[in-house]
């Protein structure tokens, strides 16, 4: 054996005899030591944000929803607002509780607005992973959209602006059953949801003192997520649906949703102004993809088709009404706006009315190396009357647990479209939210 041989073996032996007689001197190191419970599932979870927010707004005095609404007298509307949401979770065993809350106030030239709600609160409990009951108040986002989602049954509204943003959950019972398999398909889950309505207690979902149940059918087949929703009730009509999810590659992907309404309720304006409503069917779909580039700039496009949406003629007869409205006596034109007042509740008012929409999102990550900082660009578009809106933005995450975000609303079009008809003909708002 060669001499640094020997001396190798020797210092390994040396080495070895340190470590059995002195482990304490190899572990005293503050370097080296670890405590247990830092690594330990924290029984206890709680997070969420406060915010500050700011909106001018620049009031489009001619627009017909200005005629409806009592700031049509004034040419701009500054708003100050804030908010605090609270999430959290406890953790104990096999049964947990989540909750997340919400308050908010907001001061404009109107006056004083404050509110506080539960968005969620409800316990679960998963005795064996292929098992989960929960029950209380939970908040649903079924479908595979960004901006909307057709197959939504028991969802709230999105916005389509801030789709993100969290909703306010309906009082449910939910049992979840999920099992895995090896080969094309990988996963197989049912959630049943029974979601009763009663005065006061989700009397906002539809007709009251009945039982709804949903459920959705979810599978993982040769890496596609598919799901197939069923919803039926007397608080709203029963309604079927589907909806796909796809990564064609790491960064790109393809989704869709489809939804059938057999029985759907619409209230609509005829040519002599009397209301009708109508039982038909209806069917909406969407396509979207989501692409993130090698430089960072992700790309949502959506095309939404709204069966249940009301046609640009329907719209047309709306907005003439209120035109008719204003330039008539003070009794006539009161019954008219009144009468535009009831059907915009009914159906005219809400958001996206129309049948056919794209939706597209660019957003691009710290441009030009300028750390923290994203620029996004968002516009919606009216496929049949060809009007839109554009909303360019500009957020900053410099600060740790801080988000500004700048952003300003254009909406245009020619007349009697739907974003040359909304309240508000631009909007700029700033908004500031700290995260804890």
């Amino acid at each position: 054996m060669s001499i640094l041989g020997q001396a190798h073996r020797s210092l390994s032996g040396w080495l070895l005899l340190l470590v059995l007689l002195c482990p304490t001197a190899i572990f005293a190191a503050d370097e080296f030591t670890f405590e247990l419970e830092e690594f330990a599932k924290k029984a206890l979870k709680m997070g969420g944000y406060a915010e500050l927010k700011w909106e001018h707004m620049d009031i489009n005095q001619s627009s017909a929803f200005s005629l409806l609404n009592p700031v049509h007298n004034l040419s701009s509307l500054d708003r100050f607002s804030g908010s605090l949401q609270l999430d959290g979770r406890y953790d104990q065993g096999i049964s947990s509780f989540n909750w997340r809350l919400k308050a908010s106030a907001q001061q404009d030239n109107i006056g004083w607005y404050d509110r506080s709600d539960v968005y969620e609160a409800y316990g679960s409990i998963k005795p064996t992973p292929l098992f989960t009951g929960s029950i209380g108040k939970k908040s649903y986002k079924w479908g595979k959209g960004y901006a909307w989602n057709p197959i939504g049954f028991i969802n709230r509204r999105k916005d389509p602006n801030d789709p993100d943003e969290a909703l306010e959950g309906y009082i449910t019972t939910e049992i979840d059953l999920i099992k895995s398999y090896t080969g094309a398909l990988r996963t197989a889950a049912l959630t049943t949801v029974i979601l009763p309505v009663w005065d006061d207690f989700n009397d906002d979902f539809g007709e009251v003192n009945h039982l709804n149940l949903a459920t959705k059918l979810y599978f993982l087949f040769l890496d596609t997520d598919i799901d197939l929703i069923l919803y039926t009730g007397n608080s709203r009509s029963s309604r079927y649906g589907l909806d796909f999810s796809k990564n064609m590659a790491s960064n790109f992907e393809i989704h869709g949703e489809w939804a059938y309404v057999p029985r759907h309720r619409k209230v609509t304006l005829n040519e002599n102004n009397s209301v009708v409503i109508q039982n038909t069917s209806a069917t909406s779909y969407l396509l979207g993809l989501r692409y993130l580039s090698e430089n960072e700039l992700t790309s949502i496009i959506e095309f939404y088709h709204n069966g249940a949406g009301y046609s640009e003629d329907e719209m047309t007869r709306f907005y003439q009404l209120i035109e008719d409205g204003a330039n008539e006596g003070t009794l006539t034109g009161s019954r008219l706006l009144d009468k535009a007042r009831e059907l915009s509740l009914k159906g005219y008012g809400r958001p996206q009315p129309g049948r056919d929409y794209i939706y597209a999102r660019f957003s691009q990550k710290e441009p030009f190396d300028i750390l923290y900082f994203t620029p996004a660009l968002t516009t919606m578009i009216n496929m049949k009357d060809q009007s839109y809106s554009v909303m360019p933005e500009l957020i900053y995450t410099g600060l740790t647990n801080w988000e500004l975000r700048i952003r300003f609303s254009y909406f245009n079009g020619g007349s009697s479209t739907e974003y040359n008809e909304k309240l508000f003909s631009n909007k700029l708002e700033l908004r500031l939210r700290f995260f804890f």
